[in-house]
């Protein structure tokens, strides 16, 4: 896969990433994870994005992935479940970046992100502190944020972020238009997260998931049905995250192996016709104004 610079961060990341939320227990066995992990950097992809509330994923990370450290680009998200320590708060951050080096079993972690930080917590400062006190030390290399709407707008307009983690898909393109110039303008690297929105277009049924319900209703106020011609849902809202303009990576999330070979191979077909693209946009333009970003 083509690689792609993460704003001015120096790092170069592949167009899809791996999301390993689904590496929690329940999902996939021990087994399963680790054939799965060294698959992924096998076919190519050198992002791997995981956080502390994904269950068992940072430690499974750690077990089978820790030989091949110098192959991969490898993010998280802290800011909670830290036992005996507050959530948001200076030291529950230090303990999370702590925390994670040690399951994962490294002494490097590529990008931290504040997981979906409530405003006020930002604007209070302690916990971007905190993330730069880690880059100081050397623990990682990126401060960023993941998160959506006047959350987003905070982190690109304090300066003290490198990289961005957002919802971008064809049922959530509200960053599209000024955010992602913005956040070009000032180098700062963008990873998409969400960008198969959740497949509800391939559903026969609205979703019982709050996101995925929303999404849901957003794709049928859409009507662009006819738009597939010929497409799965799930080529046809990958290529269009993909390949927007801005975004360095974008984040599928799986536990089986031919999954990710599908999102690759639709990937590879490069971006979608710009009659297809532009048709995607005007409807959101008509529809979508008011629909915020989903976490």
């Amino acid at each position: 896969m083509d690689r792609i610079a993460l704003g001015a961060t120096g790092l170069q990341v592949t167009r899809l990433g791996f999301g390993a939320m689904h590496l929690n227990d329940g999902r996939v066995t021990e087994t399963e994870a680790g054939r799965l992990l060294n698959a992924v950097l096998d076919l190519g992809v050198n992002l791997v994005d995981t956080a502390r509330g994904y269950g068992l994923s940072e430690e499974r990370i750690g077990r089978h992935l820790a030989h091949r450290r110098q192959e991969f680009v490898l993010s998280t998200k802290v800011g909670y479940g830290i036992p005996g320590v507050p959530d948001w708060t200076f030291d529950c951050i230090i303990a999370g970046v702590d925390a994670a080096l040690a399951r994962m079993k490294c002494d490097h972690l590529d990008i931290v992100h504040l997981h979906s930080c409530p405003l006020p917590v930002l604007e209070r400062g302690e916990v971007i502190e905190a993330l730069e006190t880690c880059r100081k030390a050397g623990k990682l290399g990126v401060a960023a944020y993941s998160g959506e709407n006047a959350e987003l707008a905070f982190a690109l307009g304090c300066g003290r972020f490198g990289a961005v983690q957002t919802s971008i898909s064809l049922c959530d393109q509200g960053n599209l238009e000024e955010r992602l110039p913005a956040l070009q303008a000032k180098g700062m690297g963008v990873i998409a997260k969400r960008p198969i929105a959740g497949a509800v277009g391939a559903k026969a049924q609205r979703p019982d998931d709050h996101a995925e319900g929303q999404y849901w209703d957003r794709w049928q106020a859409m009507g662009l049905d006819g738009l597939l011609e010929g497409l799965s849902w799930g080529e046809l809202a990958l290529r269009f995250a993909a390949f927007v303009p801005g975004v360095s990576s974008s984040l599928v999330g799986t536990g089986k192996l031919e999954h990710l070979q599908q999102n690759l191979a639709w990937v590879a077909r490069g971006p979608l016709p710009e009659e297809k693209v532009e048709r995607l946009r005007a409807a959101w333009r008509r529809h979508g104004r008011d629909w915020g970003g989903l976490i």
